[in-house]
């Protein structure tokens, strides 16, 4: 099973400067207590027992709330001197990961999906990586993804704009530590979206896993809103 969780937590939350300015977006509260409260509960309810934070922007917050210990789980952080993406922020982080495989998720997005079932699925389809995937009925924020019959992803296409339903990247993922590290450079901004999934596609079998799990981003303040009112059922 999955032991180790990266959280990437070090984004500016432009969008959401509106309804929350002096906390990094990942710390907006969600019923009085940070979203990624929510996130640590649902880790653990599913055997998660340490968390990297990718921080960077306001990282001194998320430290100052979960310390080394939060909810029985050993936190750690990796802090970003200076913006490093997506990519390198895993990159930093998946260095104090001491598993084979990790597990990644986005710290302004919240995917219900079954943690078990998913390392199940992706062990058992021999993808070197894996990303969780969504349908969702408005794809126009998103872009979209594409798999063969075996659930390879052979396509990832750009944002369109158009409102209409297609398959997303719901922003967690199963890495391979050996492979990325092989695939990546050090020490050097990127972006996990662009430049290792869509330019490493023909190299690497990234497979993809839908569920239809609950699923919500709150980089807008109207997604901030309706979480106020989901998280009232929040089952961890």
């Amino acid at each position: 099973m999955l032991n180790t969780a990266i959280i990437l937590a070090g984004g500016f939350g432009t969008r959401l400067k509106s309804v929350v300015s002096d906390v990094p977006k990942p710390m907006a509260p969600i019923l009085g207590k940070p979203f990624l409260h929510y996130q640590v509960l649902y880790l653990k309810h599913f055997g998660i027992q340490n968390i990297v934070f990718s921080v960077g922007h306001l990282h001194e917050v998320i430290e100052k709330y979960f310390g080394n210990q939060y909810l029985g789980l050993n936190i750690q952080y990796a802090l970003e001197e200076n913006p490093l993406g997506t990519g390198g922020g895993i990159r930093l982080a998946l260095e104090k990961c001491q598993d084979e495989n990790c597990l990644v998720l986005n710290g302004d997005s919240f995917f219900d999906c079954d943690l078990q079932q998913y390392f199940q699925s992706h062990l058992a389809s021999k993808a070197e990586c894996s990303l969780a995937l969504r349908t969702v009925s408005n794809a126009a924020r998103f872009g979209t993804i594409h798999c063969n019959a075996q659930k390879r992803i052979v396509a990832f296409q750009e944002k369109t704009m158009r409102e209409e339903a297609g398959t997303i990247n719901a922003g967690l993922y199963i890495l391979n530590k050996e492979l990325y590290f092989k695939h990546t450079p050090a020490n050097f901004s990127f972006s996990i979206e662009k430049d290792f999934f869509e330019k490493k596609l023909s190299d690497i079998y990234f497979g993809g896993i839908e569920f239809e799990a609950y699923f919500i981003d709150i980089g807008l303040p109207e997604d901030f809103k309706q979480a106020q009112h989901d998280f009232e059922r929040f089952k961890y």
